[in-house]
């Protein structure tokens, strides 16, 4: 089982920033990080586009050490308005992007 930094995962995130910004149309981007439940811990992305904020974040396992587990590899679309509903099941991140699109 790989076990990665935070910051190997950070670099790998930030790494592709100005082509998603570029091919499609986002107006800002940024590290989205939020512990959950136990030992889960999500990363991805906070995404501005149109006005509005969008997190795009996928599950790790964090051990003592402070090493992360890819839990799966599925994306979730979160919103910031309240009467709507996560997304999830995306298989790659480009694919929550062409949502946005």
């Amino acid at each position: 089982m790989e076990h990665l930094t935070r910051k190997q995962i950070i670099q790998d995130l930030k790494e592709p920033f100005q082509s998603y910004i570029e091919k499609f149309g986002i107006d800002d981007i940024g590290i989205f990080e939020e512990q959950g439940q136990d030992d889960l811990y999500y990363m991805g992305y906070t995404v501005n586009k149109d006005g509005k904020t969008y997190h795009i974040h996928t599950p790790f396992r964090k051990n003592e050490q402070n090493e992360f587990t890819p839990v799966k590899s599925e994306w979730t679309l979160e919103t910031d308005e309240p009467d709507s509903r996560d997304k999830s099941g995306y298989h790659d991140v480009e694919s929550v992007f062409k949502e946005l699109h």
